[in-house]
């Protein structure tokens, strides 16, 4: 095995691996999913697993619905313990400070919430000023997949739906998370911002599906663009429906500072649409992610980071999917893009992302590095030897590539073409799935809009 900081293939150094940990909160239920998977409780166990594995760096949230449970009232003692902890063991975090809907119960209209950008700046100043060793932070994850899902999709509160309603989310939070990009600068000069969003790109089946595909290439990029504050040509698909929506002043919203551009990428990143309001996830036929590495390179030119993947299967699928991405972004950094971080996320398997967290059941999302099992005692499987071998310097092409299975050999068919030169072993034998084993492994997508106080919801 190739030591940390082994040099790989063509005497081309390897791409830093980036450890990391999910807490994203759930406000219906007063949880969250570092609590739901046990990291809270097994948080030594979790770190000693991971520097087992040769990671010194990692994203790790500031978890601020805990820390700022009543208004004005700051408890940092959990996160003093578990930032001091990761600092005493070497470790670097990219702290995360608002991941998802990971914000206070008392900010009950949630990112509507007239109150949110006063309290958030209050917040993310004081984190900077008590942890100012910190060397990388993210400030907002996914501002754009995240505001999507509570403002257009209805599916994270607030539950609104429509081009209107999710602008007047990003109105209400983009310029406040700029503003705090800014505050950074000044406050944490030699940290970095950590910018981290989907990496999208969309497809049409045909001539029915052009308009929306061409609206949704257009719309990946409109926040990141406005929060630089670049590329806001009013001609643009999206753009015009920002004008037609009445919000022309969001376009002049004074821009924010990113120093690397986080990239997160999964299968369901990449949409075909065969009318406005019918499309294939993922895509039977998508692009590389090479090709959409290059592609947001050449539009920000930013250092980047593969900021999150993963794939819900058994451990061998997840070796597979590790090996895919792996060799992707290594083609990207030969084509000369700076990439400078790949993250598998989260390290543990999460839970509850079968319901995209309206429900809190405690099921277990079969995605990480180290598997749960019933009793959340972590289990490794092949996904962790494979991962250990990556993060210690090997490349993509001495990684194993395991036969697919079902759901996820139909669920990643699209993808074949890219696997093509590979040579294909079997699955180790005790992670075969049994003949009456799941045959889904997909998130549901079968959410969520309450309808009344009765806590009706609607299929989407």
């Amino acid at each position: 095995m190739p030591p940390s900081g082994a040099i790989s293939n063509e005497g081309v150094p390897p791409i830093p691996f980036i450890g990391s940990f999910e807490s994203t909160f759930q406000p219906a239920h007063d949880i969250d999913v570092a609590e739901t998977t046990g990291h809270i409780d097994r948080f030594e166990q979790d770190l000693d697993l991971l520097q087992s594995c040769g990671i010194s760096r990692l994203r790790y949230p500031v978890r601020w619905h805990r820390i700022e449970a009543s208004p004005d009232e700051f408890d940092w003692r959990a996160t003093d313990r578990s930032l001091g902890r990761l600092r005493e063991r070497g470790l670097r975090p990219i702290v995360d400070l608002v991941h998802h809907t990971s914000y206070p119960r008392w900010l009950t209209g949630g990112f509507g919430d007239q109150r949110f950008a006063g309290a958030y700046l209050r917040y993310a100043e004081a984190v900077a000023r008590r942890y100012d060793w910190i060397e990388e932070y993210t400030l907002f994850n996914e501002p754009f997949s995240t505001l999507m899902l509570c403002g257009h999709e209805a599916i994270w509160p607030p539950y609104r739906r429509g081009v209107e309603n999710f602008l007047a989310l990003v109105q209400n939070v983009l310029p406040a998370v700029a503003a705090a990009s800014r505050l950074y600068v000044e406050l944490l000069p030699e940290a970095k911002h950590v910018y981290v969003d989907s990496c999208e790109r969309h497809t049409s089946a045909g001539p029915a599906g052009e308009e929306i595909t061409e609206l949704a290439n257009d719309r990946r990029f409109f926040v990141a663009d406005l929060f630089l504050g670049a590329h806001l040509d009013r001609r643009r698909p999206f753009v015009r429906k920002v004008l037609e929506a009445g919000f022309e002043d969001l376009l002049s919203m004074p821009p924010g500072c990113i120093d690397v551009l986080g990239l997160d990428y999964y299968a369901h990143c990449q949409w075909e649409f065969s009318a406005p309001d019918t499309g294939i996830v993922p895509s039977p036929n998508p692009p590389s992610l090479r090709e959409l590495i290059v592609e947001y390179w050449d539009r920000y030119r930013l250092p980047c980071i593969l900021g999150e993947t993963n794939i819900r299967g058994f451990g061998p699928d997840r070796a597979t999917w590790l090996k895919y991405t792996l060799e992707q972004c290594e083609q990207a950094r030969d084509a000369g893009v700076p990439l400078v971080g790949y993250c598998w996320f989260p390290f543990i398997d999460s839970a509850d992302w079968d319901s995209l967290l309206y429900r809190c059941d405690g099921n277990i999302d079969p995605v990480g590095v180290y598997s749960l099992d019933c009793n959340l005692d972590r289990q490794p499987t092949s996904m962790s030897e494979s991962f250990r071998l990556a993060a210690s310097g090997a490349p993509a092409a001495a990684l194993p590539a395991f036969e697919l299975q079902e759901p996820v050999a139909s669920w990643l068919e699209g993808f074949g073409r890219e696997m093509s030169h590979w040579r294909w072993q079997p699955p180790p034998r005790h992670e075969v799935v049994p003949p009456d084993g799941p045959t889904d492994a997909r998130i549901e997508l079968k959410i969520v809009e309450p309808r009344s106080s009765t806590g009706e919801c609607r299929v989407l």
